[in-house]
């Protein structure tokens, strides 16, 4: 196994120090599972029902947290172009 070294902003870092406590895991291993969930191809390591069904539950948790936190926001909303990548507008 390798080690890798990330750097984040300390928000960032507390915040996943927060969400990794509550699903009862660590930062490094949810960097881990996000890695290795980005490259795996289906021919190489197909995903299991257990794997699946934990993705679907992260997947839910997101969007729970996403509309708790910003009731405001509609995901279904489609923005223009030009509003989707104008980074001032996320501060």
């Amino acid at each position: 196994m390798r080690n890798i070294t990330v750097s984040v902003d300390d928000e960032t870092y507390r915040q996943a120090r927060i969400r990794a406590a509550e699903m009862d895991t660590s930062v490094s291993a949810l960097v881990r599972e996000y890695l290795r969930d980005l490259t795996r191809t289906l021919d190489r390591e197909p995903e299991s029902e257990g794997e699946k069904a934990q993705r679907l539950e992260r997947l839910n948790k997101v969007i729970e947290d996403i509309s708790k936190n910003h009731p405001d926001f509609n995901m279904a909303e489609n923005l223009p172009r030009d509003e989707l990548y104008d980074r001032r507008a996320i501060c």
